[in-house]
């Protein structure tokens, strides 16, 4: 197997899975002894087990104001919301963009800009499943909030979802990030919110496959629709 063919295949692995990729594969041992079709079906969910840990390298963008999506999977909700009370952006609305995370993408979450960390907030809540609207307001959540250089301030938030049971976030308050950098994760099916500062619209529409760290979000300062744009 050349080189190339290795890394398109094996990807690292986020520290969190090591645990469960071993479970995973304790389990089909026995399921192997037990039954030989109980354990390729077992070798089918400890690979699935390994490829939802993983961590690829990402091409970060680097282009001036570009804001790009914390979260690998498809935008399922773009809309003016409130952003949650915790996270201190204010009572007015701001452009939501959710990207929903299936149990086959990749669950690292990264910036969506530079900044430092000035709040983190964690609320409990419900596991509704994260495609639907009320998840942004029920479910168990985690938010931070990135302070640009300029002052111009970005929330994100992590959501559970109907199956997801833990989520993880590895920055707190006062962390410096670069855009593209990780700062968690979410275990088995979710959902992230990003509320774009005022005056900046999105580049993406509802049913678009996004790339964690990579996909264009937005561009800071940029509030034409998408539909006006000539790239």
């Amino acid at each position: 197997m050349s080189v190339s063919l290795v890394g398109t295949v094996v990807k690292p692995i986020h520290p969190e899975g090591r645990k469960f990729i071993a479970i995973f594969a304790a389990v089909t041992l026995v399921l192997w002894i037990i039954w030989e079709p109980l354990g390729i079906i077992g070798t089918v969910l400890t690979i699935w087990c390994y490829y939802f840990f993983r961590d690829p390298e990402r091409t970060i963008p680097m282009e001036e104001g570009q804001i790009v999506s914390p979260a690998d999977g498809v935008v399922s909700l773009i809309e003016p919301a409130v952003p949650p009370a915790e996270l201190d952006l204010g009572a007015a609305p701001l452009m939501r963009v959710s990207v929903f995370m299936s149990v086959f993408d990749c669950h690292v979450n990264r910036a969506p800009v530079a900044g430092e960390v000035t709040s983190v907030a964690y609320r409990p809540g419900k596991f509704l499943s994260a495609e639907v609207d009320k998840a942004s307001e029920e479910n168990e959540r985690n938010g931070i909030v990135l302070t640009m250089s300029d002052g111009t301030r970005l929330g994100v938030v992590q959501i559970a979802g109907l199956v997801a049971r833990r989520i993880l976030c590895e920055v707190d308050q006062g962390a410096m990030l670069e855009r593209g950098d990780r700062f968690g994760l979410i275990r088995f099916g979710s959902r992230l919110d990003v509320y774009l500062p005022e005056g900046t619209a999105p580049r993406v529409s509802v049913g678009q496959t996004m790339t964690s760290g990579e996909s264009i979000l937005a561009v800071l300062g940029d509030d034409r629709p998408a539909t006006a744009r000539v790239e």
